[in-house]
């Protein structure tokens, strides 16, 4: 556990934005199972003027805490389908070690726009499922798993996040049940996102561990019971809807600054 410095009265109020970005970002991914880097990095670097390479920093570390207090909060409610759980860690986790290990020198912004486009036609195809999903609709076990694990946890570190956005709409798109894929791909994400975040502590250190990080842990581990509480309350066809937006409007978003 890392050692958590004493807080002067400044630094206390310093910490406040970043505890509630923490608190927001972590309660729309326990809830729809994705988009919590994407929410972090922008409001750190757009609105509180983190530098882009100590905000992503950041939110890989912090990830690795929140990550574990989600994946348990969907244990406890009843979000996890163990036998997709196994199914999509262990190639998750071999797909970040890929990864950070060997494309640690490529540069991924020239995937970017194709996989935010990718993400955005996938957006719009979960909003027409959902649109013309009925209240008694059966839904069905995916069928492509492994790949799927691989192929996220390789763009989650080869692109500094994206595991929800890709495995979890990816999944749904297969017919699976929304409240129990987001928690099952919230809860291997801790596996993913601790793998990916052990090589990037290997050369950064500590220092990571900042003011702004300490306040998106400390809210982030507050919301994780909230969001696996949402995702278990929401209507399957109400919860599509709302990750069908979202994706849209966060892929949206990424395309454009990738491509400005």
């Amino acid at each position: 556990m890392f050692p958590l410095p004493d807080l002067t009265p400044e630094q206390i109020n310093a910490i406040l934005p970043f505890i509630a970005v923490g608190f927001l970002a972590q309660l729309v991914d326990g809830a729809l199972g994705m988009a919590f880097g994407v929410i972090t990095n922008t409001m750190l670097v757009s609105v509180l003027g983190v530098a882009p390479a100590r905000a992503s920093a950041s939110v890989h570390l912090v990830e690795s805490f929140t990550t574990c207090a989600s994946g348990l909060s969907h244990v406890l409610h009843g979000n996890v389908d163990w036998r997709l759980f196994r199914r999509l860690t262990i190639p998750g986790v071999i797909g970040g070690i890929i990864g950070a290990y060997l494309l640690s020198n490529i540069d991924g912004a020239i995937a970017k726009p194709f996989v935010m486009t990718y993400l955005v036609i996938i957006g719009f195809y979960l909003l027409w499922r959902a649109l013309r999903m009925r209240r008694d609709h059966a839904h069905c076990d995916a069928r492509f798993v492994a790949p799927l694990g691989l192929v996220g946890g390789f763009l989650d570190a080869a692109g500094g996040g994206g595991w929800g956005s890709v495995v979890t709409s990816n999944l749904l798109a297969q017919g699976t049940e929304p409240r129990r894929t987001i928690g099952t791909v919230n809860a291997a994400e801790f596996f993913v996102t601790v793998t990916v975040s052990a090589s990037f502590m290997a050369t950064i250190g500590i220092s990571a561990f900042s003011i702004a990080t300490i306040g998106l842990v400390a809210g982030g581990l507050v919301a994780a019971p909230f969001g696996a509480m949402l995702a278990k309350k929401i209507a399957a066809r109400k919860l599509m809807l709302i990750v069908s937006v979202l994706l849209i409007a966060t892929s949206s978003f990424s395309l454009y600054r990738a491509l400005t």
